[in-house]
């Protein structure tokens, strides 16, 4: 790697560690260009504005994340199955890397009018996780039909599940969920489980267990 090479990669590096330990009210331009030890203009020469900059770093979020979900679902043949290990993965990824999770999907970083026309947009980054769900609710959806009809709209149920997911790991993060289901009962591991299984049987229909 050339050296603007590994300057570009040394400040995206800078940039996922802030993230990961101190959240994303960190990745300040000058904070990550300082922790490089470089100029607070260097990063300029790459990264054409501070929005390019925290796109690449979200990236590797989901570089991440796709690396979890290939580990978590090798092996497994069954599109329930693997999409069941797809919902706690994402969840758990979720709760434990608050901060990327957020980056990953903040609004005016998909937005892809802000950037310039040859800049990468991170809203590429997001729809193969979401093409990957589809797929598997799409699969879902034929192995339940069979011959039982036309299949539904296999993105439109991805969205909505996915919007599922999404809310049950803002709100137990928040500590909300836990609130309202109170503080006896199972483990939160276990909590957690049970809650994305019916969050799947309310989008799917529910199996024999």
């Amino acid at each position: 790697m050339d050296d603007a090479g590994s300057l570009r990669e040394r400040l995206v590096e800078v940039g996922v560690h802030l993230v990961l330990t101190e959240g994303t009210a960190a990745l300040g331009l000058r904070e990550i260009a300082r922790r490089a030890g470089v100029s607070h203009g260097a990063p300029r020469r790459y990264f054409p504005t501070h929005h390019s900059l925290l796109s690449a770093i979200a990236r590797r979020g989901f570089a991440d994340l796709e690396a979890r979900f290939a580990a978590a679902m090798a092996g497994l043949t069954a599109p329930r199955e693997q999409l069941e290990v797809f919902a706690r993965e994402y969840v758990g990824y979720a709760l434990e890397r608050r901060g990327m999770f957020e980056l990953m999907f903040r609004h005016e970083l998909l937005d892809s009018d802000r950037h310039g026309a040859d800049e990468p947009r991170l809203r590429e980054s997001t729809l193969p996780l979401f093409e990957r769900l589809t797929t598997l609710v799409a699969r879902c959806r034929d192995e339940q039909r069979r011959d039982a009809g036309p299949p539904e709209d296999a993105a439109v149920t991805a969205a909505a599940f996915w919007a599922n997911l999404h809310g049950i790991a803002q709100l137990w993060a928040w500590g909300s969920l836990q609130l309202v289901l109170g503080t006896g009962g199972p483990p939160g591991a276990e909590r957690l489980d049970r809650l994305v299984a019916e969050a799947l049987d309310a989008h799917l229909g529910p199996v024999a267990r």
